[in-house]
């Protein structure tokens, strides 16, 4: 019988400081589109390009920021980016009570908060494997992925209700501040880390912004992972904005019940992760990886059958929680196999490169789903990325590849 295991008083630590920021998030959830809308009076166009472009951008700041890390201690690291994180974002609520603020602000916002989210979890990736048992990976990344979807459940609903409540930047205070506490959880953390040592002189080398997308794409297992990754989250979250063009416009449901369909599958997210630990022990985790993985598609298509009413919106939550159940399952896992086999010395550029990669193929996808969406309507969209999803457990690696010996896992930091 599997019991909870303890991973120590500095993992709980960097938990409770990734609990807090991640609640923050969830209550300032859709915040900046929203001022854009009901402060700033945008268009459609406005609030597409801000949806799309700060992510964009705050990729492209981010590509040289992956070899800065990897040879930067990385809890001052996570604590300057919560830092920046904080400053930035308090700076919408002051600029709102100038009544100076603007569009371009917000898309400078939104630009640096997702720099700085991908540093983050690059030092925070590269942090957990130094600072757990390789054994106790998948039960660190699996409590991640549970706190991840209860905030996601949680945060939204508070977060409009605050907004009714108080106004419009309120939840834009509580989102920096979480930053702050976040911050100082890690500070918290306590003992000694080394700086990692570096293999050459001078500045970032421009090979070295591409090494983490090179031991991706030289890794057999990991290529297929990575590419397979892009594709599903991809396609998945193209259809987010579809879905809500079809419920809130063709279909008329009301925005509590638009609301309800995405905050009660959250649940799932609790019952996969929980789930990942004892189903890897049993199947192992390769076979989990093929067959989680390629559940995680089957379900997408079923989004084409929602109809109005009651029985469209238990449609939506049951698709909607069968593909939250596999993800959350299947992402805990992941994350521990890219973690196994990736070098200490290359993870911060790997993690880097994966998040920059998934950034952009959302961002692209989602902008060929709004264009089809335009051409042929939100359903036939919806269809389309269904039955390309279908093919994407074909990406999914055959053959085990066995996990390298640890590399410096437990000497960068004491």
């Amino acid at each position: 019988m599997l019991t909870r295991r303890s991973l120590g008083r500095r993992f709980g630590w960097l938990w409770a400081a990734y609990a807090v920021s991640a609640y923050g998030s969830g209550l300032g959830f859709g915040a900046l589109p929203l001022l854009a809308v009901v402060v700033l009076h945008a268009g459609p166009a406005q609030v597409s390009a801000l949806a799309a472009v700060g992510p964009a951008v705050g990729a492209l700041l981010a590509l040289p920021l992956g070899p800065w890390v990897e040879f930067q201690r990385k809890r001052p690291v996570m604590v300057a980016m919560d830092l920046a994180r904080f400053a930035v974002m308090m700076s919408i609520p002051l600029a709102y009570a100038l009544g100076r603020l603007g569009f371009a602000q917000l898309l400078v916002v939104s630009a640096v908060v997702a720099a700085a989210k991908i540093a983050f979890n690059a030092a925070s990736g590269a942090h957990l494997k130094a600072l757990v048992r390789p054994e106790d990976l998948l039960v660190a990344n699996a409590r991640f992925e549970s706190t991840t979807w209860s905030s996601i459940a949680v945060g939204p609903p508070l977060g409009g209700a605050a907004i009714g409540v108080l106004g419009p930047v309120t939840t834009v205070v509580a989102d920096a501040l979480s930053y702050l506490l976040s911050a100082l959880g890690i500070a918290a953390i306590g003992g000694r880390e080394e700086r990692p040592a570096r293999t050459g002189r001078g500045r970032v080398r421009a090979g070295e912004l591409l090494d983490g997308w090179r031991h991706l794409f030289s890794h057999p297992g990991l290529r297929m992972l990575y590419v397979n990754q892009l594709v599903v989250s991809g396609l998945i979250m193209a259809t987010e904005p579809l879905l809500a063009v079809l419920l809130l416009g063709r279909l008329g449901f009301a925005p509590w019940q638009y609301g309800l369909a995405f905050a009660a599958p959250c649940v799932g997210g609790l019952i996969g992760s929980r789930l990942a630990r004892r189903t890897v022990a049993r199947f192992g985790q390769h076979r989990i990886l093929r067959t989680v993985g390629a559940l995680r598609a089957v379900w997408l298509l079923g989004l084409v059958f929602v109809r109005p009413g009651v029985a469209g919106l238990v449609t939506v939550i049951a698709v909607e929680l069968a593909i939250i159940i596999c993800m959350s399952l299947y992402s805990p896992v992941l994350a521990t196999y890219r973690l196994e086999h990736t070098p200490t010395e290359l993870l911060a550029r790997t993690l880097t490169a994966w998040s920059i990669g998934s950034s952009a193929a959302i961002a692209a996808l989602s902008a060929l789903g709004g264009l089809l969406a335009d051409a042929v309507g939100p359903r036939a969209a919806i269809a389309v990325a269904g039955l390309l999803i279908l093919a994407s457990p074909l990406l999914l690696p055959r053959l085990a590849t066995p996990a390298p010996d640890p590399v410096g896992v437990g000497s960068r930091n004491g």
